[in-house]
């Protein structure tokens, strides 16, 4: 299911405008929900998060970083008065304090992979993003069954070792590195920097959302990719490489 994923999100990033503003917002939603069905003993307000990330979503295929984070501010006031008006106030402070994980997490993040995308050559750029981010992802797993001798984080996850982390990271660099020889634009200087700002944030993003499960006491944030988990587990590298990603690319243009 991995490939027909991959052709589509291509498909999609290739068409960009109101059809990959659109694709981004249903791919946020499906986040989003697993993400609210993880803190569900928080009752975060799922409601007011779709809205937010839909909004931030349209602010940046129609606006600016600045509209974005404007729509980000105000979400708090909103839920803060759509959390008075429960008929039940107990939990206040964490059911908005996790709604707002989902706005700031996901919602960012989408809206950045729009940003990103109108860029100039932001297509290609968001592509080098994705390939490295999995690339690297994928040889950490390998060698972290290879070569994985010493736990990296073992108390947010187990499974992940120093040695998968340096694999997943010289592949994310050289992945996104060899993209510069296929795209006349990318300078090689610019491609090093953008794989290793890909190779240090993309783990993080994996660890991050490995800390949000063993904190909600689950194994997988979801069942969309059956064994493999949900569009969170998937994408939680790239949650946070996209982001990075935007910024460099601007401060290169720059």
């Amino acid at each position: 299911m991995a490939v027909p994923a991959a052709i589509v999100a291509i498909l999609f990033i290739d068409f960009g405008g109101l059809p990959f503003a659109v694709f981004m917002i249903v791919i946020g939603w499906v986040c989003m929900h697993e993400l609210y069905r993880l803190l569900a003993r928080w009752k975060p307000l799922p409601a007011v998060g779709f809205a937010s990330l839909a909004a931030m979503v349209l602010a940046a295929r129609y606006g600016t970083i600045r509209d974005v984070m404007e729509v980000a501010v105000a979400t708090l006031p909103v839920l803060v008065l759509f959390v008075m008006v429960r008929p039940k106030t107990t939990g206040a402070t964490v059911a908005i304090a996790g709604t707002l994980l989902g706005v700031f997490w996901l919602g960012l993040a989408f809206a950045h992979a729009v940003l990103l995308r109108q860029l100039p050559h932001g297509n290609g750029i968001l592509i080098d993003v994705l390939i490295g981010t999995f690339l690297g992802d994928t040889a950490a797993y390998i060698g972290g069954r290879m070569f994985g001798r010493r736990p990296l984080a073992p108390q947010i996850s187990p499974n992940k070792t120093v040695e998968g982390l340096f694999c997943g990271m010289l592949i994310a660099v050289l992945a996104v590195f060899f993209s510069a020889l296929y795209q006349t634009w990318l300078h090689a200087g610019d491609a090093l920097l953008l794989g290793i700002t890909v190779a240090v944030l993309g783990p993080i993003g994996d660890l991050f959302e490995s800390l949000v499960k063993r904190n909600a006491g689950q194994k997988d944030a979801g069942t969309l990719f059956g064994a493999h988990g949900g569009a969170l587990d998937r994408l939680d590298a790239v949650i946070f490489t996209v982001v990075a990603g935007y910024y460099v690319w601007v401060g290169v243009m720059h």
